[in-house]
């Protein structure tokens, strides 16, 4: 057999066994998870005490769904983490010689990181989606404040996205990897454009705020996890395949980078 991945399947496998007996990716896993569980019940618990202190006009307006998924914010930053250091790590350790040896056709070697990382993300975000909710339903729940279920409109749609949201931000991350191939900076655009951006536009002027909220990619998919139409924002679809749009651009300028450019 030769020593050469020649086909796809071989380079995912390649890439699958690498992203598994790293000790690294199975504790960024359980931090992500527990992140992403552990906020939601304490967002959870603040949006009941936020609830509480709300005029009676302004009630109809909370969404326990998207209140208890807002865990994300930290799952995000861990999934992205993932993501990056997918690529980064084997350009810190010099090991991206050996991959692009075993696997030389440079776009395939990138399609199987990227393959792998979202398959994993997109599982460890759907755990983390339910696990969200249902444990911020609970916390809902014993405040005596509005809670939702699964059947209920929209909210499956909701938790779902949850997860699809954390997949996509991995993939973003394999892509700003592969452009920056240096964890630091890399991390560091990640942080940039998932938190520091979306803290910044509350700072803005208002008609400048709902502009850029509505059209910044990581906000605009955020919408993904809404179950009431909101004022200023794309619908939940529509934001996301902003984000999936924006996302692709990044992963499709991160292959012609990676195609091109020295190891």
């Amino acid at each position: 057999m030769s020593h050469t991945a020649s086909t796809l399947a071989d380079a995912l496998r390649s890439e699958w066994t690498k992203l598994r007996t790293l000790r690294s990716t199975v504790w960024t896993v359980l931090v992500t998870i527990a992140l992403g569980v552990g906020f939601a019940a304490l967002l959870s618990l603040a949006g009941a005490r936020k609830y509480a202190a709300l005029a009676p006009a302004d009630r109809p307006s909370f969404d326990p769904a998207a209140t208890s998924l807002a865990g994300h914010i930290m799952a995000q930053l861990a999934i992205a983490v993932l993501g990056v250091l997918i690529i980064t790590s084997e350009y810190a350790t010099g090991m991206i010689g050996t991959s692009l040896t075993v696997v030389p056709r440079r776009g395939r070697l990138l399609a199987a990181k990227a393959m792998v990382l979202t398959a994993v993300a997109l599982v460890v975000g759907e755990i983390i989606g339910f696990g969200s909710f249902f444990v911020g339903q609970a916390v809902l729940a014993g405040q005596d404040v509005p809670y939702a279920g699964l059947g209920e409109p929209h909210v499956l749609r909701a938790v779902i996205g949850a997860g699809l949201y954390l997949a996509v931000i991995g993939l973003l991350g394999v892509a700003v990897g592969a452009l920056v191939r240096a964890t630091a900076g890399a991390l560091a655009i990640m942080v940039a454009v998932t938190l520091l951006v979306p803290v910044f536009v509350t700072a803005l002027p208002d008609s400048w705020a709902h502009a850029v909220g509505r059209f910044w990619p990581t906000m605009a998919g955020n919408q993904i996890m809404t179950t009431l139409p909101g004022a200023h924002v794309l619908t939940p679809w529509a934001g996301f395949g902003l984000l999936c749009a924006a996302v692709a651009v990044v992963l499709a300028v991160a292959f012609s980078t990676f195609w091109t450019r020295d190891a």
